[in-house]
């Protein structure tokens, strides 16, 4: 850590602690988000740890080029029929109110 730069070693802490809060979510436990609007869709060439430091430092330059390249969307009703009927998995993570959500693959998800 930079001890001479207070922001450096508040983002360093802020990702330490966003990447220890991940976890891998079922469908059925994201529904009730889902339902309140609050599941967002991260691309998966994107590092969930980094969208969610955007998120939670409120970097609105850099979420919105995300958003602009469809890269971070809200799950929509399509979504959400598809994960109902592949009962996906997913790497999850909350930034409230937001749980940013990555679908991992068939594969992977199996392993679950």
């Amino acid at each position: 850590m930079n001890h001479d730069d207070p922001d450096a070693d508040h983002g360093a802490r802020l990702r330490h602690t966003l990447n220890l809060e991940t976890g891998k979510l079922s469908w059925r436990e994201l529904q009730r988000h889902f339902a309140r609007g609050a599941v967002i869709v991260v691309a998966r060439e994107l590092d969930l740890i980094d969208v969610a430091v955007a998120f939670a430092q409120d970097d609105q330059a850099q979420t919105k080029a995300w958003i602009a390249g469809a890269q971070v969307v809200q799950a929509s009703d399509a979504d959400a029929r598809r994960w109902q009927q592949h009962n996906s998995i997913f790497w999850s993570l909350v930034v409230a109110p937001w749980v940013l959500v990555q679908e991992l693959d068939a594969e992977a998800s199996a392993g679950a």
